[in-house]
């Protein structure tokens, strides 16, 4: 799955109802992508009987994103980490914070120039990081890093799963319309003879 690009990364804010279920806001630009980095964790286990391996399972556990972006405004910050802006425009962080939990889409762009889509459907992020330094003989950009905790999502899909992603590359029979209103709402997966739940 070789890429050479990333843009367009976007968050949604989730709402939970009563049961835990997700509901996503209309999403937004988080900030100019540098670099986005997954990372997955399993939940595994091995039965051997009769001296050789005779059941592996393997289940998604969490996963960590890192993002690396070029800036992040205040009002994004303030959603990402529940850090307040203040009146005077001045983002306030404290001890007490805790971010909201939202998803996170973007796309990469592949050699042959088609794009492959995502959504993480639940994350949730600490404080970003922040690197500074001073000037020197030569221009050294510093950007901020946020990294996030991917956790699958409670709200169910059409076969009773629960997901942690949706991904999806241009050029897939169907996609097309999909890839269209990608980054207008969070994707709700659909499956043949079952309703989605979104």
């Amino acid at each position: 799955m070789a890429t050479i690009g990333l843009d367009k990364v976007h968050y949604a804010k989730i709402t939970e109802d009563a049961n835990g279920l997700e509901t996503y806001s209309t999403p937004r630009v988080l900030a100019k992508a540098i670099k986005a980095d997954l990372s997955i964790e399993h939940s595994e286990g091995n039965l051997f009987a009769d001296d050789a391996l005779a059941h592996a399972i393997k289940y998604f556990k969490s996963g960590t994103l890192s993002l690396g972006v070029e800036d992040i405004g205040a009002d994004v910050a303030a959603d990402l980490t529940g850090a307040s802006v203040d009146k005077n425009g001045v983002l306030i962080a404290a001890g007490e914070d805790s971010g909201c939990l939202v998803a996170i889409g973007f796309r990469a762009l592949k050699p042959d120039n088609t794009y492959r889509y995502f959504w993480c459907y639940r994350v949730k992020f600490g404080v970003p990081s922040t690197n500074l330094q001073t000037k020197g003989d030569s221009i050294q950009f510093q950007t901020p890093t946020i990294v996030g905790k991917i956790m699958r999502r409670n709200k169910p899909d059409g076969n009773g799963k629960h997901p942690w992603k949706a991904e999806v590359t241009e050029g897939v029979q169907g996609a097309a319309g999909v890839i269209k209103s990608w980054f207008t709402k969070v994707y709700e997966p659909e499956f043949n003879g079952g309703a989605s739940n979104g």
